[in-house]
């Protein structure tokens, strides 16, 4: 039992080393564009009109959740479009970027995942804005009509250095991984890989529909697990579609803060995740 003990804490220490420097780098990055341009990042959002999906679906896929927490407060104040923010919330991956950067072999299937969750996001997006606007209720639609600068997006935050930040989120990060490997680990040496591999194969067409429900917890965690398991081979195309989809990050906490309405906000969530599986169940199909 020790035996056994020892090597499934020595195999996830060392696959988790492995990623610190690819992680800290792409942790680096992202404070740098936080700490810079996220005030402008802000008047892109604001200022997109009509047709602030499309800026929306961009700027979702750089890996800050703060930019989803960010559309959650435009929306709440009618600063912004319900496409707008349906459109920046798909995109956005959370954790999901970083931790495939930091595993190079999976640099190939970022970029699919990626380009996937562009498309919904703008499809999505110009869906909701336009082809289905009557449909919608004028209540729920958002809009362009209030001010960005009654906005508090930022909410007094204090904010450490780029280096610092990088870094404390790095190691907030690397410790999940960490206990993600060993669990794992574990659960491979006590049950066996090919039991894991057949349950997760009999629900392959429920993997997204599960994984979609996983990315609605408004927590890095739901990233990080989503992205591992598929990093690890245990979780599809679908599935990790459906689950990064819906992964709005905070930005669902936020704007079930700052949006009163109860209704509007379960409208909301029940959108997102309705498209998110949508999407998933879609790449399915074609993986």
């Amino acid at each position: 039992l020790l035996e056994m003990i020892w090597e499934v804490l020595h195999h996830a220490l060392e696959d988790s080393v492995k990623m610190l420097p690819f992680l800290f780098a792409a942790y680096l990055l992202i404070e740098f564009l936080e700490h810079r341009h996220s005030e402008t990042v802000e008047r892109v959002l604001a200022g997109g009109g009509r047709f602030g999906f499309l800026p929306g679906a961009v700027l979702g896929l750089v890996p800050q959740c703060g930019f989803s927490a960010m559309a959650a407060n435009l929306y709440a104040s009618k600063v912004v479009t319900l496409g707008t923010l349906l459109a920046v919330f798909l995109a956005t991956s959370d954790e999901a970027v970083p931790l495939l950067i930091a595993n190079p072999e999976h640099w190939r299937s970022l970029a699919l995942i990626l380009g996937i969750k562009l498309a919904v996001a703008l499809a999505a997006g110009f869906c909701i804005d336009f082809v289905f606007k009557r449909l919608i209720p004028q209540s729920v639609r958002g809009g362009y009509t209030g001010s960005s600068s009654a906005v508090d997006c930022h909410e007094h935050e204090e904010r450490d250095g780029i280096l610092a930040a990088a870094l404390k989120h790095t190691l907030h990060i690397f410790l999940f991984i960490l206990l993600f490997n060993i669990a794992l680990g574990a659960l491979v040496a006590l049950v066996g890989e090919e039991a894991i591999g057949a349950f997760l194969a009999a629900s392959g067409p429920w993997q997204p529909v599960l994984a979609g429900l996983v990315g609605l917890i408004p927590n890095c965690v739901s990233s990080v697990l989503i992205t591992q398991l598929y990093a690890a081979g245990q979780l599809s195309l679908g599935g990790v579609v459906a689950g990064l989809c819906t992964g709005a990050g905070v930005g669902l906490a936020v704007l079930l803060r700052a949006n009163k309405n109860a209704k509007q906000n379960l409208f909301i969530v029940a959108l997102l995740y309705g498209i998110g599986v949508a999407a998933g169940l879609v790449c399915s199909l074609f993986a």
